[in-house]
């Protein structure tokens, strides 16, 4: 029997099936901000180069080469950035955030081991641009310069580039055949490195034949406290001791050493101590564990290599083997109040991390370059008063660490490039933020971390050997695709599947996904609740 006209199955039949003037809202496709993409200082596209990375095989040389587009360091970042993202990330509501910094640290360690290669520099624009300091900052900006086929010379007062990647993080951290295989591929751009030249005058090295130069000095000066101390005191700072040590001294630090300070710094000389010989390390600090600036893995690890924390104390006093102590309370706003208790610490030697502070003698005198509070006043796109001088990294406010440098580096390339062509940078809207509300996670399968082996705690007593490993291809592949894809499409099929008036359409070309066939979408809003990753939302009809 021939079934009623009005409730055919075959929608192309009749223009009396066509419903979609029954709605007064439509679905459109969107693509939302990833939560790990806008917490990045560094600016990776995360989430593009997880989906990339979640099929394995070639896909890792893809995921690569979007990091790279992005961020130079793969490698490094992968076991010196703090991983803002993973803070950020939705998966951590749900069970526990996407382990992205070991996937990009296996991702850079694949392009080393299989010697993948940086994109060649663009067509050569005839300019030519100095950049100070050959740390994260200036090595970003060169490399970003050298692709728009800029002319790049970076000066370097060290006698190798690296900066605080290199002179202030200690190997067991990152590897030197790591650092320097990043770091040599820039150079291979046609970069131009020249070490052990330090620069006095930013004017002056702007006025040889450069057309413009990008500032990027490393804050290497450790912080001075004023502590009474007898004549056979030993004291020195973190910042010279962690140089020195990279060079290849060996500090006179004794059997007993403390480190005053609560930071990352402090964290690696008392590890570094221990490493050294040190059978008593002490962690000296004014405030709480919970106030402590240093980050939670920090502590942990040098917690599993027995240093000790003497949390709420301060130096009062150094006398050659022995310190004294005053214990400290927290007044109502929090603030640390000497109590007037006192108490001796044995200690052959006292290392002093309370912060780092930038050399700016280069910026003296320079009109229109102006300094604050031992850091250099730029604008919106990091150039300081003086046009075509631009500065970034630890000189201009901001937090101090390798991964916003990279991203003041990639920032102030396209700064400059605008500038030597006479152009405004180009601003670019932020999509909206793709929230943990806007998922649809009962799609997700239940799948626990990944986490990183670390070498055993007493293994890492006299040697510098990298205390965390890498993942291997399966674990990493498994970590990778974790990743919810937060507000951009996975082509998953959920939305052709659950239209009941077949209004989804799979576009099948490359790069395409799907459309809605508005003759027949009723804006039921069923694509949008059972969208998994919240790529899809309803909008007001137009009339």
């Amino acid at each position: 029997m021939e079934k009623p006209f009005a409730i055919t199955l075959d929608v192309g039949s009749s223009l009396a099936n066509k419903t979609g003037t029954w709605r007064t809202d439509r679905a459109v496709y969107v693509d939302r901000l990833p939560p790990c993409n806008h917490a990045c200082p560094a600016g990776e596209a995360v989430q593009a180069w997880l989906y990339e990375a979640e099929e394995g095989g070639e896909g890792y040389e893809r995921a690569w080469r979007r990091i790279v587009a992005d961020n130079p360091f793969p490698a490094i970042m992968g076991r010196v950035c703090y991983h803002p993202c993973e803070t950020a990330c939705n998966r951590g509501q749900l069970d526990e955030a996407v382990g992205i910094n070991s996937v990009e640290r296996f991702l850079g360690d694949l392009a080393i081991e299989r010697g993948w290669r940086l994109p060649e520099p663009g067509s050569d624009t005839g300019k030519r641009v100095l950049v100070v300091g050959a740390g994260p900052s200036g090595l970003a900006a060169a490399y970003f310069l050298r692709l728009l086929g800029h002319g790049v010379t970076i000066r370097e007062a060290e006698p190798a580039a690296g900066g605080m990647m290199r002179w202030g993080i200690p190997r067991y951290r990152l590897p030197r055949d790591v650092l320097d295989a990043e770091v040599n591929r820039i150079i291979d751009l046609g970069v131009e490195l020249e070490t052990g030249v330090g620069v006095t005058d930013a004017e002056a090295a702007l006025e040889d034949g450069f057309d413009a130069a990008f500032l990027a000095v490393g804050a290497q000066i450790g912080k001075r406290a004023y502590i009474p101390a007898g004549t056979a005191a030993r004291m020195l700072d973190a910042v010279t001791m962690l140089h020195g040590v990279e060079a290849g001294e060996r500090p006179l630090l004794g059997r007993r050493v403390a480190v005053y300070g609560g930071g990352d710094t402090a964290m690696d000389a008392a590890r570094t101590a221990k490493r050294l010989g040190a059978s008593d390390a002490v962690v000296v600090y004014r405030r709480t564990r919970e106030q402590m600036p240093a980050h939670e893995v920090e502590l942990e690890e040098a917690s599993e290599e027995g240093v000790r924390m003497r949390w709420l104390s301060t130096i009062k006093r150094a006398d050659e083997g022995r310190l004294t102590l005053e214990r400290m309370e927290l007044d109502e706003t929090g603030f640390p109040q000497p109590t007037g208790e006192l108490e001796e610490l044995d200690a052959d030697a006292v290392v002093l991390a309370l912060g780092q502070e930038c050399d700016l003698s280069l910026v003296e005198g320079v009109p229109g370059i102006d300094v604050e509070d031992g850091v250099v006043d730029v604008g919106s796109e990091l150039m300081t008063g003086r046009p075509g001088i631009f500065a970034g990294g630890d000189m201009v406010p901001a937090e101090r660490s390798v991964t916003v440098a990279v991203g003041h580096g990639h920032r102030a390339a396209g700064a400059i490039d605008a500038w030597l062509r006479g152009e405004e940078p180009t601003e670019v809207a932020e999509p909206e933020l793709a929230s943990f509300e806007t998922l649809n996670t009962w799609y997700y399968a239940d799948a626990d971390r990944m986490h990183r082996p670390r070498l055993d705690a007493v293994r890492r007593q006299d040697n510098f050997d990298e205390v965390v490993a890498g993942h291997d291809d399966e674990t990493a592949l498994f970590e990778a695709r974790r990743c919810m894809s937060c507000g951009n499409c996975f082509s998953c099929d959920n939305c052709f599947g659950v239209c009941p008036d077949n209004a989804v359409i799979k576009l099948g070309r490359p790069g395409e996904r799907y459309e809605i066939d508005l003759d027949f979408c009723k804006g039921c809003g069923i694509c949008v609740a059972e969208c998994p990753s919240g790529a899809i939302q309803m909008v007001p009809e137009q009339i």
